[in-house]
């Protein structure tokens, strides 16, 4: 599958690429929201906290709703992804199927009457968040696989696999990495 590493827009799929010597983004899967000539936005879609979302936040009735880290930008706020724009108003599309944000007090109506379900939204705390051209830079030095083409489930895939099932399906050399351990140099 070829890539075009500066094809870039809401709804690109980026998979850390296997050799990345980032803590904070070793074997990540990030969804971008937002893309414009100021810079991008994305969460972190393959790693849940040890939290559940009313754990974090008490005035949200999802206590069987995981919670995930989106990223090491304001990490005190609370994000959430969707495929229910007809039922959220206030939503931002970023994909054919997907939104995110939209209007929270409907969001509280719709978790209070089990309108809205896990296979529907997704929660994060915090952002990752690039500055105009910083992005492109850092996927011109290999950080990033870019995807615009995946049958990932944003909402619903496996936190523990997906990145491992994301590389697999570049197929090439990212197959091999695939099964890598986190550190080669332990092997």
């Amino acid at each position: 599958m070829e890539h075009s590493n500066l094809d870039i827009h809401k709804g690109t799929i980026l998979l850390a690429e296997p050799l990345l010597n980032d803590h904070t983004f070793d074997r990540t899967v990030i969804i971008l929201t937002e893309h414009n000539d100021e810079g991008s936005v994305g969460f972190v879609i393959n790693k849940p906290l040890e939290v559940n979302v009313t754990d974090a936040v008490n005035y949200l009735n999802a206590e069987n709703y995981p919670l995930y880290y989106g990223g090491p930008v304001q990490q005190d706020n609370l994000y959430f992804i969707h495929k229910v724009p007809e039922l959220l108003p206030g939503s931002i599309p970023f994909s054919n199927e997907l939104h995110w944000g939209g209007d929270i007090e409907v969001l509280k109506a719709l978790l209070e009457r089990g309108d809205i379900t896990k296979n529907d939204i997704r929660f994060f705390l915090g952002y990752s968040g690039w500055a105009k051209d910083q992005l492109a830079t850092e996927i011109e030095s290999k950080s990033w696989v870019v995807i615009n083409d995946s049958s990932i489930d944003i909402i619903s895939s496996n936190s523990e696999t997906l990145w491992r099932d994301a590389l697999i399906e570049q197929g090439g050399k990212y197959k091999i990495w695939a099964n890598s351990p986190s550190n080669p140099m332990l092997n």
